[in-house]
């Protein structure tokens, strides 16, 4: 890789880092990856907020591998005491917000379809998107996008994972539970207190599990996030509502998932949505082997990401820690960037 590749990304980040580019608010920084490619006479599209590429011998009788971030951003929280649209560098950091999650592997990404774009005889197309509301697993993400995509065969999705191989992911299911009891004066006597009911179901979820496991990405996790309940102190309120946050492991779907908890819980429970399904790739995948003979581990992942899009297998792969994302004062380090771009086009060289 040469210097200057590398010179180009850290560049595009800064911009990035000092453009407000709030999930569903990504217009501009949009405008600057589409600059970015015009500039290094890369032809791209743009779908909404979603820009892409394909590479310049693309040939529609060759399989196809999809290199995907995002250039969303969640909004900074109240901690921070760095300007977070200043990408200031000190110390090795480039401290800025989205400078972990996940513009270092954004960059990363382009740099290394960048190097390959002007490249023929290659085994596999390539398609490099820069895609738009990850952080809200938006309708305008990369799930607008794949309706005009070609076939993608595998992906490689770019996230902070200290450039680890994420070979499996968990889905995410947001159940809406409701227990019932009657409403009566505080005063009166209640045999049907639904407050009493509570605790006794707060045990059954903390209880439950799910027969399979596993080896990736462990049991399905069942966790009760929110409570509410009752709007005056002397009411008895008729009614509960809670929140259930499932973290679903590659060896269920989510449709199977809410059939077994409808019947089994002890409680009225209603999906949000079953889209956010679990993912995984083959460890005997010719692109997960060669990261592996390149000394890279793999691992299952429990936070979601652009993968829950995809239909087709896929792995997550980037510089930068996923411990970094979201918190105060976000930065990644320089040579990570460095390192994620070098890896990433030894990586595709193994089977390119």
């Amino acid at each position: 890789m040469s210097n200057q590749l590398f010179l180009n990304s850290t560049t595009l980040l800064k911009n990035l880092i000092s453009t407000k580019s709030y999930s569903g608010e990504e217009n501009i920084t949009a405008d600057i990856i589409e600059k970015w490619f015009e500039n290094n006479k890369i032809k791209s599209l743009r779908s909404k907020n979603n820009v892409w590429a394909k590479n310049k011998f693309f040939d529609n009788k060759k399989p196809t591998i999809l290199l995907n971030s995002h250039h969303d951003t969640v909004k900074p929280n109240k901690s921070y005491t760095k300007d977070p649209f200043n990408p200031e560098v000190i110390d090795n950091k480039l401290y800025g917000l989205g400078s972990n999650d996940a513009g270092g592997a954004l960059v990363s990404l382009i740099a290394a379809f960048k190097y390959f774009y002007n490249s023929s005889n290659l085994n596999y197309n390539i398609i490099m998107a820069a895609t738009a509301e990850e952080e809200i697993a938006g309708k305008n993400s990369l799930r607008l996008l794949l309706k005009e995509l070609p076939k993608i065969d595998f992906a490689i999705i770019g996230e902070p994972t200290l450039m680890n191989l994420a070979i499996a992911e968990k889905g995410l299911i947001v159940f809406d539970g409701k227990i019932y009891g009657t409403a009566t004066h505080a005063a009166h006597e209640n045999k049907n207190n639904v407050i009493n009911k509570l605790p006794e179901i707060i045990k059954w979820f903390k209880k439950f599990k799910f027969e399979k496991v596993s080896n990736f990405l462990g049991p399905v996790k069942l966790t009760i996030t929110q409570i509410n309940a009752g709007s005056q102190h002397n009411v008895i309120p008729s009614e509960i509502e809670i929140v259930i946050d499932v973290r679903v492991n590659e060896l269920y779907s989510n449709k199977e998932i809410v059939k077994i908890l409808q019947k089994k819980a002890p409680c009225e429970l209603t999906p949000r949505s079953i889209n956010l399904k679990s993912s995984s790739i083959s460890s005997d995948h010719k692109i997960v082997k060669a990261a592996v003979k390149l000394g890279k581990k793999t691992y299952g992942s429990p936070t979601l990401s652009d993968q829950a899009a995809l239909n087709c297998p896929s792995l997550k792969l980037g510089p930068g820690d996923s411990k970094r994302s979201h918190i105060s004062n976000e930065f990644i380090y320089l040579d990570e960037i460095e390192k994620g771009i070098n890896f990433y086009i030894k990586l595709l060289e193994q089977i390119l």
